[in-house]
């Protein structure tokens, strides 16, 4: 209802400003034809009673010129009779010589009436009228008074009530208002039929406009109509169509950028010329470790970093600041790279942060770095022997004993740098894609076997056996024979290595909700807890003393860790509850099912 109130107030309004102006005219009118009708009747009285007087004149002039006073009276009372109003003579000196109204015996009581202003205007002009007060009949009397030629009477006067002029105009004047109030009445209804019509297409324009206000922006269905109204209603119609439009394009354009910097991996920031915050996208809050935050209250509140208020301040005065790097709160281990810029040129219309994580930049070039040093490192320490040894060959001061010894150092160093490049390849064709897997049903048993007898002969020099075990569920594993006994082979080697000598290297199977778990355990040292998230990485050694150790080239378990990621599994490194390094190697048995006999990494 409230709604709708503005509509009915604007008919209500325009049906009493159309009522009154109708009103008003009637009135108007009425007054003034009741007016002129007015005098109109008064002019016609009058000019009857003009007519009458001079019609008793002329009666009198043609009649009997008699003085008597009782024959004037009565001939008073007769003209009057006939006329139907007061006749009165009146003696050249101002006596009343006869009156229709008076008796006779009151006629010499009555005033002299030689200075009535209608007898002062008929002697002088020869026709007088006047309207007053009768002191004889006590009632407003209209007077005419004319002269005459008669021995006695000087003049004649025909009076007639106002009263009688009134009856007679009532009448006309009661036509009038009727008139005027059927007109009234028409008036009413036409001005309620106008206010109802306009009152109708003001509710249309009012519910489209609240129609626009919900969000609906379907043109209506009726016309808003021809006149002036309806140019306004088409005129905002049309431009809430465009504004429309207009807001649809920035919707669009707003939801293509949120979708944009959404999945962007850079941070985004937005801050306007007040400091204030507009605009922080996922990436951002991830980076920055943010709440939610507050749009539109200063940047500060949110992002309490002193480095990224100095970069933003900076921008605002104008400057152009140089990237920085820096860490986010409670992350120190991180490192992200910040830009700032104006929005639009200036710092008069905010600034834009782009942030960076450059934390796996950094590791990946570190780890880079560290690959080439490692490499370098790896192939000079075996060069340099080799270089030294065939120098003292070279020399031929070399006992045959010391130089069949020194061919056999050769000999080693030269078969580890084979190892370190074929390693090194074969890291390069796994980083590359280019190993393939040829996946089978293996054996457990008998992968492990295999395993067991290459490894033997490097077991028996340190005194090291084998507790092999392989529970029931893991007797068969879908992998790549081949590449699965790699792996393992380099994590039994590996525990060969490391492990005491005359200790027990056990290698169990077992299935694991649904998979297939391959255990390799040993009786060393174990591993510090935090060298066990890295024990993956190229050239990385937990025990740096062992660095020049000839039996491997460090590259053995970052192999380990691609080839079982290539079958869709994984490795981990952890420390067993009675000591000693344990890896395990986990396939998911329904992924391996599922892949085709032969697939790329």
């Amino acid at each position: 209802m409230t709604r709708v109130r503005p509509a009915r107030s604007f008919q209500t309004k325009f049906f009493y400003a159309a009522f009154t102006s109708a009103v008003i005219a009637l009135a108007v009118a009425g007054a003034l034809f009741a007016t002129t009708m007015r005098r109109q009747i008064d002019a016609r009285i009058e000019n009857t009673l003009v007519a009458e007087a001079r019609l008793a004149a002329d009666l009198l002039a043609r009649g009997t010129e008699t003085s008597d006073g009782a024959a004037l009276d009565d001939e008073a009372d007769r003209i009057g009779e006939l006329i139907g109003a007061r006749v009165t003579f009146i003696a050249a000196d101002g006596r009343v010589v006869g009156d229709s109204s008076v008796p006779l015996d009151a006629l010499p009581a009555l005033e002299n009436h030689a200075q009535r202003p209608e007898v002062v205007e008929a002697r002088a002009t020869g026709l007088g009228r006047s309207r007053r007060y009768s002191e004889t009949l006590k009632i407003d009397m209209s007077y005419v008074a004319v002269p005459v030629k008669h021995p006695v009477i000087a003049f004649v006067r025909v009076a007639l009530p106002v009263t009688t002029i009134r009856q007679q105009l009532r009448p006309v004047l009661t036509a009038t208002l009727v008139a005027l109030s059927v007109a009234l009445i028409g008036g009413a209804l036409i001005a309620w039929m106008f206010s109802a019509r306009v009152g109708q297409r003001v509710r249309l324009i009012a519910g489209v406009a609240r129609r626009y206000r919900s969000g609906d922006l379907t043109p209506p269905r009726l016309g808003f109509g021809d006149d002036e109204l309806g140019d306004v209603a088409r005129a905002l119609d049309d431009s809430v169509q465009e504004i429309g439009r207009r807001l649809e394009e920035q919707a669009r354009d707003r939801g293509r950028m949120e979708a944009i910097l959404a999945g962007m991996v850079e941070g985004v920031i937005v801050v306007d010329a007040q400091g204030k915050l507009q605009l922080v996208n996922h990436a951002a809050r991830h980076m920055l470790k943010l709440d939610e935050p507050v749009i539109g209250r200063a940047y500060v509140e949110t992002i309490r970093h002193p480095a990224i208020a100095e970069l933003v301040a900076a921008v605002l005065f104008g400057r152009a600041p140089e990237p920085l790097q820096l860490s986010p709160p409670r992350d120190p281990s991180r490192t992200i790279l910040a830009r700032a810029a104006a929005a639009t040129g200036t710092g008069m219309h905010g600034v834009v942060l782009v942030l960076l994580d450059i934390t796996d930049l950094r590791r990946a070039d570190q780890i880079r770095r560290d690959f080439v040093a490692n490499v370098s490192h790896e192939l000079r320490t075996p060069l340099t022997a080799i270089r030294g040894y065939v120098e003292a060959l070279t020399d031929g001061a070399a006992s045959a004993d010391e130089s069949r010894r020194f061919l056999e150092i050769i000999t080693r160093h030269t078969e580890r740098m084979e190892r370190l490049v074929k390693d090194l390849l074969r890291l390069a064709r796994l980083d590359a894609g280019q190993e393939t897997l040829e996946v089978t049903a293996c054996d457990t048993r008998s992968l492990i076997d295999n395993v067991v007898t290459d490894v033997t002969p490097a077991a028996e020099q340190r005194g090291q056996q084998f507790d092999v075990t392989v529970a029931s569920g893991a007797e068969a594993v879908r992998a790549d024979p081949a590449k699965l006994h790699d792996a393992l082979r380099n994590l039994v080697a590996n525990a060969i290595t490391y492990a005491p000598e005359r200790s027990t290297i056990r290698i169990h199977a077992a299935p694991v909700a649904g998979r297939v778990a391959l255990t390799v355990s040993d009786e060393g040292p174990g591993i510090p807890d935090h060298d066990l998230s890295r024990v993956f990485e190229r050239f990385y050694r937990v025990d740096k003393s062992r660095a020049r150790d000839p039996g491997g080239t460090g590259l053995g378990l970052a192999i380990v860790k691609h080839l079982v990621d290539l079958h869709g599994g994984t490795v981990r490194a952890e420390n067993g509850p009675q000591g000693g390094a344990r890896f395990t190697i986990t396939l998911t048995a329904s992924a391996l099912a599922s892949r085709p006999a032969t697939s790329s990494a």
